[in-house]
C-alpha cells in the first residue's frame, strides 16, 4: 500500500470523468463522493474500473444531469426500484448512488432503504476498506473522508467491519463470504473480533443463495493464492454448511500404525500448483474436485493399507450433482471439469509404468483438445514429500509429454474418428446399423490406438474386411 498525499489524490482523479461529475453535483447543489471499490485499490496500486459515486440527494437526477451535458456520447440506465443509475462514456462506466441508510429483516438480505447521509452510507459498508471515500466537489476536491481507520487498516493489512461485525454479518450474510474472499485477493487477515463474529453467524448463510455463493466461489478459485480462502472457510464453520464434499475430505485416519495423507490439505496444495501456471477458472475447479471421490472410496486393507479405488471414477459421476447443487454451469464447463477429473489418475499411472505408445494414444484419444490442462493437474497432483519419488514422477511425465508430441504429429489422434465411418461399413456389407457395425467401428479404433495399422483410410479398409471375415461378413 501506497500513502498519498492530498496533492497525489487530486492527481489520480485528473483528466478524467471526475471534474466533470464534481461540475455537474455543484450545479445541482448536490455533495458527490467516489466510494468503495475504486478508492481502495487506488491506494494498493491495484488496477480498477468499479466506479461507485455516492449522491446526498439522487443519484438518478445527477446521472440524467450528467447525460445532458455529455451529449450523444453518454447512456445512462436507471433502475428506479434500487435508487441507481449505470451511467457510460466512452471508456468510463460509473454507478451514481443515493446516500442511504439501511435496516434489515432477520430472514432476508433485502434491506429497508431510507434516503441519508454520507455518514449513514459509510456505516453500511461491509468492510472499513470498502468505506473510504474521495469527495468531487470543487470546494473539496479530492478531500479523502476515512471515518473508520480504512487506511490503517489497509496498512496493517486487515478486513475488519466499521461497527459491529454481529450486526454486519448478520444483516447481510453474504459479507461472510465477501470477508473471506477479500483476505484472499487482497492476502489480509481477518481482524480477530471479526473472524470470531464469523463462527457465531455462520448458520446466517442459509438465507443466502447458491448463485451468490458460488459467485463469491468463484472469486477465492481465481485468487492468486486460492488455499487461503478455503482455510478460513473451514476455520469459520463455513465450509461445511457451503461446501459438505469437500469439507469430507479432511482428517486422517490411522489403522494398525498407518495413516493417510490429509486429502483436504492435499487439494489445496494442487489447487495452488494450478494457480500458479492458469488463470483458468474450470481448471483449478478440476484441481479442486479431482480427489473429490475419496471419502466414498476409502477403504483399509491390511497387506496395502488405506486405498482409494477409483476414486476419480466417482469423482467423476459426482460432479453433475455438485454442480447442480452449486448452480454452476451444467454444460460444457462442467464436462470439461468432469473429464479432467475422471482421467486425472490416467497420467500417474502410465507415468509409474513403461511409458507405451499404447498407452499414450489412448491418453490422447480420450483428453482430445484437453491434454495439455490434464497433464498440468497431473503434475500439480504431485505432491509427494518425498523428493526422489516426486522427481521420477515428474521426470516420467516429461516423457510422456515428449511421447505425446511426437504421436500426435505422426498419428494425428487427438479427437480422430475412425477413418471408415458405419455409414460406409453398412454399405460395404449391406447392414442396418446393428452391434456388427458398432463392433467393426470400435475394432478399427483400438487397432489405430494400439499402434497395429496407421490411422488412415486404406488401412482402416483393410483392416475392416479382416475383422469382418472373422465375424463371417461377407462383402454386398
Amino acid at each position: 500500500m501506497r500513502y498519498l498525499s492530498e496533492e497525489e489524490l487530486k492527481s489520480a482523479f485528473e483528466g478524467k470523468v471526475f471534474h466533470l461529475i464534481g461540475a455537474t453535483a455543484d450545479e445541482l447543489g448536490l455533495e458527490c463522493y467516489v466510494v468503495g471499490g475504486y478508492v481502495r485499490d487506488l491506494y494498493l496500486e491495484r488496477p480498477s474500473k468499479d466506479i461507485d459515486v455516492v449522491v446526498v440527494g439522487s443519484g438518478i437526477a445527477m446521472a440524467e444531469a450528467l447525460k445532458r451535458k455529455l451529449g450523444r456520447g453518454a447512456h445512462v440506465n436507471i433502475f428506479r426500484n434500487f435508487g441507481t443509475a449505470q451511467f457510460k462514456y466512452r471508456d468510463w462506466e460509473v454507478e451514481f448512488v443515493g446516500a442511504r441508510k439501511e435496516s434489515y429483516a432477520h430472514d432476508s438480505r433485502k434491506p429497508i432503504v431510507e434516503d441519508g447521509t454520507l455518514e449513514d452510507d459509510q456505516n453500511r459498508r461491509d468492510f472499513t476498506i470498502n468505506a473510504l471515500a474521495v469527495c468531487l466537489n470543487e470546494g473539496r476536491y479530492g478531500e479523502l473522508v476515512d471515518p473508520f481507520d480504512g487506511l490503517l487498516d489497509m496498512e496493517e493489512r486487515l478486513i475488519c467491519t466499521p461497527l459491529d461485525p454481529d450486526v454486519t454479518f448478520s444483516d447481510d450474510p453474504l459479507r461472510m463470504m465477501r470477508c473471506v474472499r477479500f483476505a484472499t485477493q487482497l492476502n489480509f487477515y481477518i481482524e480477530e473480533e471479526t473472524f470470531e463474529s464469523l463462527c457465531r453467524n455462520k448458520e446466517r448463510i442459509a438465507i443466502i443463495s447458491r448463485e451468490r455463493i458460488a459467485d463469491e466461489l468463484n472469486k477465492i478459485i481465481a485468487s492468486p493464492v486460492p488455499s487461503k480462502g478455503f482455510v478460513e472457510l473451514d476455520r469459520c464453520g463455513l465450509l461445511p454448511l457451503i461446501f459438505p464434499e469437500l469439507s469430507a475430505l479432511q482428517g486422517v485416519e490411522v489403522m494398525n500404525g498407518r495413516g493417510h495423507k490429509d486429502n483436504f490439505y492435499h487439494t489445496l496444495e494442487v489447487l495452488d500448483n494450478i494457480a500458479k501456471n492458469s488463470d483458468n477458472l474450470w481448471l483449478r475447479w478440476a484441481a479442486l474436485l479431482h480427489d473429490i471421490g475419496k471419502p466414498r472410496t476409502k477403504r483399509w486393507d491390511s497387506r496395502l493399507g488405506w486405498t482409494f479405488h477409483n476414486h476419480n471414477f466417482i469423482g467423476e459421476k459426482m460432479i453433475p450433482t455438485i454442480f447442480r447443487n452449486m448452480k454452476l454451469p451444467m454444460n460444457e464447463k462442467m464436462k470439461y471439469v468432469q473429464k479432467l477429473v475422471g482421467l486425472h489418475m490416467r497420467p500417474i499411472v502410465i507415468a509409474d509404468e513403461e511409458v507405451t505408445d499404447s498407452a499414450v494414444r489412448r491418453l490422447l484419444f480420450e483428453a482430445g483438445d484437453d491434454i495439455d490442462d490434464l497433464m498440468m493437474l497431473c503434475e500439480a497432483d504431485i505432491t509427494s514429500k518425498n523428493e526422489v519419488r516426486k522427481q521420477r514422477f515428474l521426470n516420467n511425465f516429461r516423457l510422456v509429454r515428449v511421447k505425446l508430441k511426437d504421436l500426435e504429429e505422426r498419428d494425428r489422434i487427438r479427437n480422430f474418428q475412425p477413418p471408415v465411418d458405419g455409414d460406409e461399413i453398412m454399405r460395404v456389407f449391406g447392414l442396418a446399423p446393428c452391434a456388427e457395425v458398432g463392433a467393426l467401428k470400435s475394432s478399427i479404433k483400438d487397432a489405430i490406438l494400439d499402434g497395429i495399422i496407421l490411422n488412415e483410410h486404406d488401412a482402416a479398409y483393410a483392416y475392416m474386411l479382416k475383422k469382418a471375415h472373422e465375424m463371417g461378413l461377407k462383402e454386398v
